[in-house]
């Protein structure tokens, strides 16, 4: 009996071991099953994005001086193409190759200090692009720019490596190609000589197009699988049209909004969790909503944002509190009028300062401030005004021991932050304040929002002008119309205009703007490109003050601004040549910047 039991037992133990290990077995194959999919996925990701990298250096590779002109130019299509299909994983991976790679043909300026100052020639396609149609090709710097591309491209596709992206990865890619094509591919923003955006634009489709086929299997859901499909068809047979008629707001409302929803859509159907968020919030689903940008990506405040509610009505309080300044005669709001959209008003602040008061209305949304772009946050910029003599001249010790004297003050900084009235704590209440002045409840957002449908023909059309024709988005780049540079928000832009000093056209304004930092020759007369939005409030117009209409504004953009008023500059970054709008597309354009006043 006992020999049967001790039989009966063994079995039994063997039987479970032989269980534990079939499923142990099976458990590992899932994972590994698991593990080669994810490993294919990310293996043919890899595979069209190299396949298409060898494509552009192989046609740049077949580009020589020698060559007619046409064959140059069949080759840089063809190469043009590859790169622009190889954009949505290439802009996402390589940010600063890409960046290299797709620059327009302008100085690259790197200014970290007066002792490190580097001006680079560009490179990349936008160079060759130029030097093809230009009437005699500079064979050194066309040589150059073609060599030092192919170059560039052949090291990025030897050393890609796609394993290590995560389903988040794709989701992010995916959003910014939609982002980047609504707001600057639609633009001519980097074909400025073939003005072949909407067909780029379309090849950047085709690889998402690819990217959503690679990862089909992801989709529990497949009719959200055929939801794409049959929207990135129609967004390239919208794409498939004229520079000029495109109906760039009807685009974006149906297409660009529609491909944000679906992307949240695909978040929850993929079960994929995000470690963080970027300028542009994960789960936003339209470009021109206050809860389209991540407000904390903008900050120099690395903290918690408990009491956030709290700390921004203290900010608020700081903000129009005159004890700030050391006569108590000056606030925040001394200089920046809420009923003039948070600026002066005037053609320059006081005798003594050369330039007016910029807007802070979506003044939180950009990585660079002041009109030269010296602070590089709304904090930084506070202590700029604090310390400057035209302004507080007052220092950041008498800023705390005002709030540290002021009873409510002290408490409520007690309460919310770790260190109390810390300067830097003092300086992110008002910069949060600042941050919170982003209405995106204007006319124009209302209507592109779908939640009404008041816009005019007019200023319909003054914004498929704005984004088309008139390059005015080139710079001034939606959601935000100011410079700083989407998808990624990561750099506010300067220009150099050449503003007159008068509005008579004359003379060219005496202010050099960023030269004074560092004394570069190249950037003499360099300012920040401001946002457009509440234009209608903010005249007069230009760092100092020149234009009062918005007429004068659009007209000289129109003559090619002030190289083609015939003023010496050198350096312009805008395009020198006449824009030849018509006085209704003029007028058009302006109706357009008139609903762009928050409500």
């Amino acid at each position: 009996m006992n020999t049967y039991l001790n039989f009966t037992f063994k079995a039994k133990a063997y039987t479970f071991c032989v269980c534990l290990l079939l499923l142990n077995i099976a458990c590992n194959t899932k994972d590994k099953k698991t593990l080669t999919t994810s490993i294919s996925n990310t293996k043919k990701l890899e595979n069209i994005y190299k396949k298409q990298l060898v494509t552009a250096y192989q046609y740049l590779d077949s580009i020589h001086i020698t060559n007619t002109k046409a064959i140059n130019l069949e080759h840089y299509k063809k190469s043009r193409k590859a790169f622009k299909l190889s954009e949505p994983i290439l802009a996402f991976i390589e940010k600063e190759n890409y960046k290299s790679l797709n620059s327009p043909n302008l100085l690259r300026i790197h200014e970290e200090d007066p002792t490190d100052i580097k001006i680079n020639t560009p490179i990349g396609y936008q160079v060759i692009e130029e030097n093809l149609f230009t009437k005699t090709i500079d064979t050194l710097v066309f040589t150059r720019a073609v060599n030092v591309t192919k170059n560039r491209l052949k090291l990025i596709e030897k050393n890609t490596n796609t394993s290590n992206l995560k389903n988040y990865h794709i989701l992010w890619l995916i959003r910014d190609a939609i982002v980047r094509v609504a707001t600057t591919g639609l633009s001519n923003f980097d074909s400025p000589e073939l003005g072949a955006s909407l067909q780029e634009s379309s090849y950047n489709y085709s690889t998402l197009n690819d990217i959503i086929s690679i990862y089909s299997a992801n989709f529990s859901n497949k009719e959200l699988l055929n939801q794409w499909q049959n929207e990135i068809k129609k967004t390239q047979q919208t794409l498939n049209t004229n520079f000029d008629s495109l109906d760039r707001f009807t685009f974006i409302k149906n297409h660009t909004h529609k491909q944000l929803q679906l992307l949240n859509n695909t978040q929850k159907d993929w079960n994929v969790t995000f470690p963080f968020s970027f300028a542009i919030n994960n789960n936003a689903t339209s470009l021109f909503s206050n809860e389209t940008f991540n407000l904390d990506y903008f900050s120099d405040y690395k903290s918690d944002t408990t009491h956030l509610k709290t700390k921004i009505s203290i900010g608020k309080a700081l903000f129009n509190d005159t004890r700030l300044s050391i006569n108590n005669n000056m606030a925040c709001a001394t200089c920046h009028i809420k009923d003039k959209a948070f600026t002066d008003g005037k053609v320059t602040f006081n005798k003594n300062l050369k330039r007016n008061s910029p807007t802070l209305t979506y003044a939180g949304l950009q990585k660079s401030f002041f009109y030269d772009n010296r602070s590089g946050s709304l904090e930084g910029q506070i202590v700029g005004v604090v310390t400057n003599h035209d302004e507080f001249n007052s220092d950041l010790e008498h800023i705390k021991k005002v709030v540290k004297n002021d009873e409510k003050y002290a408490t409520a900084f007690d309460t919310l932050y770790k260190r109390g009235a810390t300067d830097m704590n003092i300086r992110h209440a008002m910069a949060s304040y600042v941050r919170t002045l982003n209405a995106f409840n204007s006319k124009f957002d209302n209507n592109i929002n779908n939640k009404e449908n008041t816009l005019t023909a007019l200023e319909k059309k003054g914004f498929n002008l704005f984004m088309g024709k008139a390059a005015c988005a080139t710079c001034h780049f939606p959601p935000l119309f100011n410079g700083t540079v989407p998808p990624n928000f990561s750099e506010s832009e300067l220009e150099i205009i050449g503003v007159p000093q008068t509005k008579e056209n004359k003379k060219l304004d005496d202010d050099l703007g960023r030269y004074y930092l560092f004394n570069v020759e190249e950037r003499k007369g360099a300012f920040k490109t401001p946002t457009i939005r509440n234009i209608e409030l903010t005249a007069p117009y230009m760092h100092n003050g020149v234009y009062n209409t918005l007429e004068e504004v659009v007209n000289f953009y129109n003559q090619g601004g002030g190289a083609g008023l015939g003023f010496n500059v050198p350096h312009q970054t805008l395009p020198f040549d006449n824009l030849d709008l018509s006085t209704e597309e003029q007028s058009a354009i302006i109706a357009f910047m008139r609903t762009l006043t928050d409500s």
